[in-house]
């Protein structure tokens, strides 16, 4: 049997995300891989739904887009989670006559909605496209506050904002919600590049980031996450990387003092 790793990559503009994982073949043969066990399959499976959120964000969104939070006062706050879920919905069909109107783009968004655990108030959080001024999009809404800002890019992207948004749907146990025309990424692989040991190697130290970029040329990594499978000694390792020659990507202080001696070019993204 030919026990040999699959790299499955995307590519998000300035960021790549890798999936390292076995598959089992007779030789000529494609066989099912062995099923990893449930704890260790419910790890992966929360990395793949964040991962696939993360994607989402870094391939359809830029700097120029907002991240917003809609609030309500008292006499707007609703009293159901359909009420709350028309009330988005009618907003978000505001926003898309109004860039009609403007002659915008047509307009993306992602979205959850929150529901406090204390008071049960609601709000809601979005990753919206940009050319409206945060002053319009706080007439459209009309119910209460909103905070907008800008999209902040760092290494990994907007992964952070994007673990934020899934926290508080598991926390209202709510799905995100997305607009239709938000791309995925293409989907690549190649098999057998690596081989079991040099996987092995990366998982002892996933922080080791030269251990991985000296197969990734071009690329500085950002993060990398690993999942042992007990039932086949599989390993999964799940790593994001940004480009070196990125004119948009923001570096952490703490990867800043790490790559000293590293020469790369950075701007605010």
């Amino acid at each position: 049997m030919l026990n040999i790793y699959r790299e499955k990559y995307y590519l998000c503009g300035d960021y790549m995300e890798v999936h390292l994982y076995p598959v089992h073949r007779k030789a000529g043969v494609r066989r099912k891989k062995s099923k990893p066990s449930s704890e260790c399959q419910k790890k992966l499976n929360e990395m793949i739904a964040e991962n696939k959120f993360i994607r989402k964000l870094n391939y359809n969104f830029t700097s120029e887009d907002y991240k917003i939070e809609l609030t309500y006062r008292n006499e707007y706050h609703p009293q159901s989670d359909d009420e709350a879920s028309r009330n988005l919905s009618n907003f978000l069909r505001r926003m898309k006559r109004l860039r009609t109107k403007l002659g915008l783009s047509p307009l993306k968004y992602a979205s959850v909605t929150e529901k406090g655990a204390k008071k049960g108030r609601y709000h809601h959080h979005l990753v919206i496209s940009g050319g409206i001024s945060p002053k319009d999009i706080a007439q459209l809404w009309g119910m209460g506050r909103i905070g907008a800002e800008p999209l902040q890019f760092d290494e990994n992207g907007v992964a952070d904002l994007a673990r934020y948004m899934l926290k508080k749907s598991e926390a209202s146990k709510k799905k995100w919600n997305a607009s239709k025309n938000l791309a995925d990424p293409p989907e690549k692989q190649r098999d057998g590049r690596l081989s079991k040991r040099k996987v092995m190697e990366l998982a002892k130290d996933t922080d080791d980031h030269r251990a991985f970029e000296k197969y990734y040329d071009g690329y500085y990594l950002s993060e990398a996450k690993r999942v042992y499978n007990d039932v086949n000694g599989g390993i999964y390792i799940y790593a994001r990387f940004y480009r070196k020659d990125a004119e948009f990507c923001t570096i952490r202080e703490k990867t800043k003092r790490y790559r000293q001696g590293y020469p790369q070019k950075t701007a605010s993204r």
